[in-house]
């Protein structure tokens, strides 16, 4: 093993280090209660947060719990996007709260940092159009009549705010690392990936005014899209992501296709560095690694939550429990709806 060899691995796992810290911020998820952070002694105190997220913090500290409650919200939609696949988003108490698994540049990683920089981003828009925030409002620049004939009036969420924080608050770390390494270019990558997957969902929403019901006039508004929609599109992009890696045009570092017969990525694309692990066994040098022994799997599915799949070959048990149900239910007049119990016995499957 060679000093240059030895050196280069450092290196390696040095950046992958690095990396993993980016994503530390949502440890801010730990936090319960809403309105917890208060003042600026509280940013100081914030696990997590690199320098410049807790100077953002101080300056924008009305802010920081819509940040923290889109770190839930990141945390609660990668679980149900990935319930049935082998890495299933299982958070850790420590730090960073995916473990390890996102510390390599896989798609996986991918979809953590697209989905962590959306979720922001919709968190401190939705603050904005709920009056919580003095810093911004509604989106004003959207008034006056469209050209389809509807009058623009309501509350307009203003995505623009919550991109441009999501922007200045996720993004810091990588770009404080002067966006040289291939992993910090994937990350900004992705973060901008997720922020596009709103942006592109924008909806238009209206509401009908006249006698009766009538649309004389029609007055339309702006909104986000469901976070559920946006989840399903950043999950569309990780099961369709492109693997790159770092060359050099001109004076500029870019993420190309490893695979020149591939078509470009776009912006709303997600990309990879590296291949994923197979998330089969649990392994005690990488946190958040948890395998998939005891996972429950579908005996009769041939996609990844199938026995076959999700055991790795290793194959299931199944054992008869009982559950219960409501059942023949009834609405009654007036107002309620009255359901019996019903018991039945079901198979479960559990990977050995």
């Amino acid at each position: 093993m060679t000093e240059e060899y030895v050196l280069r691995c450092v290196l390696m796992l040095c950046c992958a280090l690095l990396s993993a810290n980016a994503s530390n911020w949502l440890y801010l998820a730990k936090l319960s209660s809403v309105g917890s952070i208060r003042d600026e002694e509280t940013c100081e105190r914030l696990r997590g947060l690199i320098q410049r997220q807790v100077q953002i913090c101080k300056r924008s500290v009305e802010v920081m719990d819509a940040v923290r409650r889109g770190a839930q919200l990141a945390i609660d939609e990668c679980q149900f996007q990935f319930r049935n696949r082998r890495w299933n988003c299982s958070t850790l108490e420590s730090m960073p709260v995916f473990g390890k698994v996102v510390t390599q540049g896989t798609r996986e990683a991918a979809f953590v940092y697209a989905i962590s920089a959306a979720s922001v981003a919709f968190a401190v828009t939705r603050a904005c159009s709920s009056g919580e925030l003095e810093k911004c409002g509604c989106d004003h620049n959207v008034h006056g009549v469209s050209p389809e004939g509807f009058q623009w009036s309501g509350c307009s969420d203003n995505i623009a705010y919550g991109v441009a924080f999501s922007q200045s608050f996720v993004d810091v770390r990588e770009r404080s690392k002067g966006q040289s390494s291939s992993r910090a270019l994937m990350n900004l990558h992705n973060n901008e990936a997720g922020r596009k997957a709103i942006l592109s969902h924008m909806r238009v929403e209206c509401k009908c005014h006249g006698v009766s019901g009538s649309c004389e006039v029609k007055t339309c508004w702006k909104a986000m899209p469901p976070f559920r929609k946006v989840g399903n599109v950043i999950k569309e992009k990780f099961d369709g992501a492109t693997e790159v890696e770092q060359r050099k045009m001109g004076t500029s570092k870019v993420l190309v296709p490893r695979n020149s017969q591939f078509k470009p990525h776009t912006d709303e694309d997600l990309v990879y560095l590296d291949p994923s692990p197979d998330f089969c066994e649990y392994d005690p040098r990488t946190p958040g690694m948890l395998g998939t022994v005891g996972r429950q799997c579908n005996r009769t599915s041939k996609a990844i939550d199938g026995c076959e799949l999700m055991c790795c070959g290793r194959g299931f048990q199944t054992q008869e429990v009982e559950v219960v149900d409501r059942c023949s239910c009834k609405f009654h007049w007036c107002c309620y709806v009255k359901c019996k119990q019903c018991r039945k016995i079901v198979e479960i499957h559990t990977c050995r």
